[in-house]
């Protein structure tokens, strides 16, 4: 049997009054506006995509009529006929819909892998019109023990979703029947190191030491496929593949532990990447064991198969070649997997396996779990991270990634990791290059990544000056930014909103919200308008076409504000992107040094003009972190009469997760500050502010406020344009040239060098 940290826990079987039978017809009221309805072999284990169907039974009057079944719930009537089109009539509407009518907003897909810009997505639950029917026919089940099996074949298992325009309302009730998207962890919402590179171990920790020296706070340290041995020839004599295995490559890291402390130590996370499909082979450190926990003899150098079928094979395949390097410092694992989508389990793809295992055993040392994989279906959303594969260098790619990342939130999937700055191919650009890390920062992971190619790293400082310096205090702010990315990390949990969301989510009746499918929200307070194509040669700015919904928006770079609605052409610099803050939109920010991912010791807040209700989470970083979590509310009222803002904070539950002593700084973005009133458990201070450039401390009871005005932001340096390549023409049509030649090796390295010395 599968350990029990490997079994999950659901409510899928339904009281029997929810539910209505006739003959080989289940219908099953789940809420009033979602219904399931079976047809064949009904089905009470939970199944990859649904794991609760137990919820509070309501109205559901069925008729059965000339071959007909007619199911009616307090909103929704479903009509069941014995050949599709199924129908639903909206009470509320007065017009009859059918599926096979609805426009689809589409989903995700599994990869990215080898893409140059658009492709096809799945469909996903959101329609035009807010009718869906979703089909589970196909999906394996999890059974008692926790182990994947097959369906019969020949049944159908329909969710009818019935929500109209509510999408926030469509999704929450996948994710109710699903189970909730869970917490990510703090340390994953900085910024990423990864390349595909055969690295020694002094080099790694070496461009570890320069990220530090240049003050970029990563927060993870990937470690590609090299880590293990990759030339079984050279180093066993064997011809096999190398793209599996599990011990550590001696001959680049004599000395892994020691590498991994000195990661540690550096406060860094850690990963390393897996291909599974080959098993465990004879050359393995952790052969013998492995080859006699699932009954073979070594002497015979058998390989020990990838299973998905063997409760055995997962046990060991966990607590012996995962866990002892967990203990050293590994905390968890980019699952790699690229060989197809069959198993030894009938209907079971082995990427839906690993994935499900995977994440249910990196929790078993009482921290919030994370992998980092590729999607495996309607269901995923339950294992983050998603991986979205290798893509080139190109324009086309970055122009794609804002639509791919928001539109998958139609399939409940919101954590998508992708390969900022591109994998491979293409050619280098450094303004792309600053685009690709500047929409980074505002989307759910920002991980670095390139090939081996060494014109093609993302390293800032292989970039030239003016860009260089953009791309560090990019990176800076991403990392300043994660008090607020773990709040909407909390609120997707909680609320079922993931963290990039499509404009129809929020305005889901006006036309436009539609028709610009690069923009996005990100969070409760941000609207993203992300520059994905080069520069305009006419007036050396980068452009997007954007709509401005209703209300006031303001830049929170230029503070340049926008009224809607209207649809308007924003032009900016390479080093800015729009980003808008809503009317009394509150965003906090972490002051603290380095790349700590604790709770802050000082928060620095921006306080927009406007009335809102901003709630900061933070908790303890652990999975009991449900009753270890403390909530700061903001609460920001502004009086049009005297141009006053008052924003009130208080603090609930745990407060033993908040540093003592903590430090915060108000900064008023939008308004210019005059007379500001602190008040402090009855104790009020003013504190007269005679010049929006300075301002003055009071210590309050260990609580040090300060309050701020826009003019001493200094978030961003201004960058100068730099044009080291004046006496070319066309600087990337150098670069592409370079990177196409077949100089030698160590002419080529020395050119490279030379320019990046210049840079």
């Amino acid at each position: 049997m599968l350990k029990p940290s490997l079994v999950i826990k659901a409510d899928s079987k339904a009281d029997r009054a929810q539910t209505y039978i006739s003959k080989n017809i289940r219908i099953t009221y789940l809420t009033s506006r979602l219904l399931r309805v079976e047809i064949g072999n009904f089905i009470d284990l939970p199944s990859y995509a649904v794991w609760n169907r137990k919820f509070p039974a309501g109205r559901l009057d069925v008729k059965k009529k000339s071959g007909e079944i007619t199911a009616e719930t307090e909103d929704i009537i479903l009509t069941i006929k014995s050949k599709k089109p199924y129908s639903v009539y909206f009470k509320d509407s007065g017009s009859t819909e059918f599926f096979s009518k609805q426009k689809n907003l589409k989903g995700t897909y599994r990869t990215l892998d080898n893409t140059i810009g658009k492709i096809p997505l799945g469909d996903g639950f959101i329609t035009e019109k807010g009718l869906y029917l979703f089909d589970d026919s196909k999906s394996v089940l999890i059974d008692e023990n926790g182990a994947l099996i097959p369906r019969r074949a020949g049944s159908l298992d329909y969710y009818v979703f019935a929500y109209g325009k509510d999408y926030r309302g469509t999704m929450k009730a996948f994710y109710d029947i699903s189970s909730p998207t869970p917490l990510v962890p703090r340390f994953a919402l900085g910024v990423w190191w990864s390349r595909y590179h055969a690295y020694t171990q002094s080099e790694y920790l070496n461009l570890m030491d320069r990220f530090e020296k240049e003050n970029i706070p990563l927060t993870v340290a990937t470690v590609d496929m090299d880590w293990h041995w990759v030339d079984i020839k050279k180093h066993f004599g064997e011809k096999l593949n190398g793209w599996t295995g599990y011990s550590w490559d001696k001959t680049l890291f004599p000395d892994y532990k020691a590498f991994l402390k000195e990661l540690k130590a550096k406060n860094l996370h850690i990963t390393l990447n897996l291909h599974p499909k080959d098993g465990v082979r004879y050359f393995e450190d952790m052969y013998e064991p492995m080859a006699k926990a699932n009954g073979i003899n070594p002497a015979t150098k058998k390989p020990v198969e990838f299973r998905c079928g063997s409760d055995t094979f997962w046990n060991s395949y966990f607590d012996i070649l995962h866990k002892p390097y967990e203990k050293d410092g590994v905390d968890f694992w980019w699952i790699d997997w690229q060989q197809g989508k069959r198993s030894d389990v009938k209907g079971l793809d082995p990427l839906t396996a690993l994935n499900h295992y995977h994440y249910l055993d990196n929790a078993e040392n009482g921290d919030i779990p994370l992998i980092l994989s590729r999607y495996g279906g309607v269901g995923s959303h339950r294992y983050p991270l998603g991986f979205s594969g290798d893509t080139a260098i190109s324009w086309r790619v970055l122009d794609f990634q804002p639509y791919f990342t928001a539109t998958s939130a139609n399939a409940g999937y919101g954590w998508w990791s992708h390969d900022i700055g591109g994998h491979h191919q293409g050619y280098r650009d450094d303004d792309l290059y600053l685009r690709w890390i500047e929409f980074a920062v505002f989307q759910p992971i920002l991980r670095l990544h390139s090939t081996a190619v060494e014109l093609l790293g993302k390293e800032p400082w292989k970039y030239r000056q003016d860009v260089y310096n953009s791309a560090c205090d990019w990176l800076r702010f991403r990392h300043r930014l994660i008090p607020y990315i773990f709040s909407m990390n909390h609120r997707c949990h909680k609320d079922g909103i993931v963290l990039c969301e499509p404009m129809y989510y929020s305005y889901p009746n006006d036309k436009n919200a539609y028709e610009f499918p690069n923009q996005y929200m990100f969070g409760s307070e941000l609207m993203v308008c992300p520059i994905t194509s080069p520069q305009n040669k006419e007036n050396g700015m980068g452009s997007v076409k954007a709509w401005i919904p209703d209300g006031e928006y303001t830049d929170i770079f230029t503070l340049q504000k926008y009224k809607g609605s209207q649809v308007l052409t924003l032009n900016r610099e390479l080093y800015s992107i729009p980003v808008l803050a809503k009317a009394g939109a509150v965003i906090p920010l972490s002051c603290d040094k380095g790349n700590s991912v604790s709770n802050p010791e000082t928060l620095e807040v921006w306080v927009f003009k406007g009335n809102n209700k901003f709630v900061m989470y933070e908790d303890n970083g652990r999975t009991d972190f449900e009753n270890h979590t403390a909530e700061t509310v903001f609460t920001n009222e502004y009086n049009s009469v005297d141009n006053s803002v008052k924003l009130t904070v208080e603090v609930q539950g745990d407060t033993s997760v908040i540093p003592k002593n903590r430090q915060y700084k108000i900064c008023f973005k939008d308004i210019d500050c005059e007379d500001v009133v602190v008040d402090y458990s009855d104790e009020p201070i003013v504190i007269e502010i005679e010049n929006p450039i300075e301002y003055k401390k009071e210590n309050l009871r260990d609580r040090v406020i300060t309050i701020m005005s826009r003019w001493q932001d200094n978030t961003f340096k201004k960058q100068r344009a730099y044009k080291p390549f004046e006496d070319v023409a066309d600087k990337n049509s150098f670069f592409r040239v370079l990177h196409s030649s077949k100089l030698p090796k160590p002419i080529f390295n020395a050119i490279y060098e030379a320019l990046s010395e210049e840079n």
